[in-house]
């Protein structure tokens, strides 16, 4: 299949004008050769693993991951699914028919964010994603990164991005420089034929870069994701603050541009049930569990980790890998 892929066809996607209205929606969304295996964001001491979403239909939204991301169908029941990329588990589904959508001024999940292993790859997929008129919330050049933001049928955000080398960030302490500047179609482009959709499925090293979750209060959120879980700040905006492990850009972004103020999460309501962090050392995962101890946040023992939530009911699981 063919597709004349121009500046026009991919604002049309995402619903823009211009370049810089596609900017805009991106900073509300956030505020090379072939394909590779796992990048820097997952060779830290601790980088994210998967993801559970609660969903009212689940043909429709493990068909979209599927057909959309091109992620693997690895198992498949009335009730869920599992979903991942070179035999990785990523992403799991959890059917939950007839429940309430989480507004979107709740606590919960901003967005998922699928890392391509190189820029030819997010090339590779933003041509897919045109080519099968896949509807698009945004683009965004973050210095650090590349991103495409689209939306699951049931709401849930997504990101689609490639990192630029970690070589090429630019850090003053320990702040790294990101911006939300108009995305370079025709130079990530170059790197494919836009004529020809020839994105068979997820690379096998695609992995999640990051998570973005919605918060009802930054400094607490901070406090926990950092001084609790043991992330380390990198960068702070209006609304917004930025985390990660071994100085990657972040493995985590919070914001309460929707969400100041709210109150704990409904378990019984559909999105984000849990995500789980792989932690790469036992005596991380000791220093983390006296920390939530000492804190007086939950701390259940599951399979070779801790079951946890943030202090608006979103569970985390620290996996010892």
């Amino acid at each position: 299949m063919t597709i004349d892929l121009t500046r026009r066809t991919l604002l049309h996607l995402a619903g823009a004008s211009s370049l810089s209205a596609a900017a805009a929606a991106a900073a509300r969304a956030e505020g090379a050769s072939g394909s590779g295996g796992p990048t820097f964001a997952n060779q830290t001491p601790m980088r994210v693993g998967m993801v559970t979403l609660r969903v009212r239909n689940l043909d429709l939204v493990a068909d979209y991951y599927r057909d959309t991301i091109g992620l693997i169908v690895m198992q498949r029941t009335a009730t869920g699914a599992r979903l991942g990329a070179g035999g990785v588990p990523l992403l799991d589904l959890t059917l939950r028919a007839g429940a309430a959508a989480e507004a979107r001024n709740a606590a919960g999940l901003y967005h998922t964010a699928f890392l391509m292993p190189t820029r030819k790859d997010l090339a590779r997929w933003l041509v897919h994603a045109a080519t099968n008129k896949v509807p698009l919330s945004g683009f965004a050049d973050h210095l650090v990164s590349e991103s495409v933001y689209l939306d699951d049928p049931e709401g849930n955000g997504i990101e689609v991005y490639a990192d630029r080398a970690p070589e090429s960030w630019k850090w003053d302490g320990g702040t790294v420089a990101m911006a939300t500047d108009p995305l370079d179609f025709d130079n990530l482009l170059a790197l494919t034929n836009p004529r020809i959709s020839n994105y068979a499925g997820a690379p096998e090293g695609l992995r999640i870069g990051h998570m973005h979750l919605r918060v009802g209060d930054l400094e607490q959120a901070s406090r926990f994701y950092g001084g609790v879980i043991g992330f380390d700040p990198t960068r702070k905006r209006t609304g917004a603050a930025f985390l990660s492990s071994g100085r990657y850009h972040h493995h985590l972004g919070i914001n309460v541009w929707q969400s100041a103020g709210a109150s704990r999460r409904d378990d019984a309501a559909t999105g984000l049930a849990w995500f789980s962090l792989e932690i790469a050392s036992q005596d991380i995962v000791q220093a983390q569990e006296q920390r939530l101890l000492q804190a007086g946040a939950p701390a259940a023992a599951i399979n070779n980790g801790i079951e946890t939530s943030d202090p608006w009911g979103t569970k985390v699981r620290l996996i010892k890998v």
